[in-house]
């Protein structure tokens, strides 16, 4: 009876250490994952260009322009007749810029010209994505409007989506647009990290930054930030967060639907609210 009682704790013994063993295991594996392809749970660009603008009735240039690191993007812009200004659009972190069609022509009922780039490694723009590089690209694309379209930089409205946020208020920061606009922003990397893997030391497994909440801090222009309780990838409380770091003046427009089709959902009151705002300072 002494021999199976003992022989059954050696087993229960050898059971508990063998999935101790397989639990640090996939522990550890997951953490490697986590360092090692980062850059694959982040970006998720498209390389095919699905439609051009001229498909849903709008008048385009085609334009490729230089980094200053020296690569090839590609970009539209998309006139507006009588335009009362210029979106700087820096649009998310999946597919390219044929997935924003019907935002172009949004801001082609505000009257508003757009100018959307792709980040290098998205849609015909070369290059390997990088978060350096995103910003060296918004940073081009600043300087073609500038430079190449003559534009004042009291006629830019710097707009981000999602990850093109983080992105377009790192641009504000830099310059000195007419209004900054982020629909659907995060607080940073690190701070979304926390949240989706609670149990792992994301503080110093995170090679990302997007400082997002760091950069709105120093923004001088009017800001107007747009989120939906309902967004299901990047929580409310973050949009809120930005709002609350921002200088002033600046609004917020509480819209509904989840992370991708909150400004479907929500058309009339998030075009109204976006045409309200933009009208009250590009008149200025």
């Amino acid at each position: 009876m002494r021999i199976n009682l003992k022989r059954s704790l050696y087993l229960f013994r050898a059971v508990i250490l063998l999935l101790l063993s397989l639990f640090i295991g996939l522990y550890i594996g997951l953490m490697i994952r986590l360092t090692v392809f980062q850059s694959r749970l982040i970006f998720f660009p498209g390389r095919k260009v699905i439609m051009t603008p001229d498909q849903i009735g709008l008048s385009y240039e085609n334009v490729y322009f230089k980094t200053e690191d020296g690569v090839n993007l590609n970009g539209w812009f998309v006139p507006a007749k009588n335009a009362k200004g210029v979106i700087l659009f820096c649009h998310g972190n999946g597919g390219n810029i044929s997935d924003r069609l019907s935002t172009l022509q949004l801001f082609s009922r505000l009257g508003l010209s757009t100018f959307i780039f792709d980040y290098r490694g998205y849609g015909h723009s070369e290059g390997k994505i990088t978060e350096k590089g995103t910003y060296l690209d918004a940073e081009a694309a600043w300087s073609y409007l500038i430079k190449e379209k003559k534009t004042s930089s009291n006629e830019i409205i710097i707009f981000g989506r999602s990850l093109g946020s983080a992105i377009a208020v790192w641009l504000a920061q830099e310059h000195i647009p007419k209004v900054l606009i982020v629909e659907s922003a995060f607080a940073s990397i690190q701070d979304m990290a926390a949240e989706l893997y609670p149990y792992f030391p994301t503080k110093f497994l995170v090679r990302f930054d997007y400082k997002t909440i760091d950069y709105i801090r120093r923004v001088k222009c009017p800001v107007l930030v747009i989120h939906s309780p309902e967004d299901e990838i990047i929580p409310f409380s973050h949009g809120r967060k930005l709002f609350a770091a921002a200088n002033g003046p600046k609004e917020f427009i509480e819209i509904k639907g989840n992370h991708n089709d909150g400004f479907i959902i929500s058309a009339k009151l998030y075009e109204n609210g976006l045409n309200s705002f933009i009208s009250k300072y590009m008149e200025k």
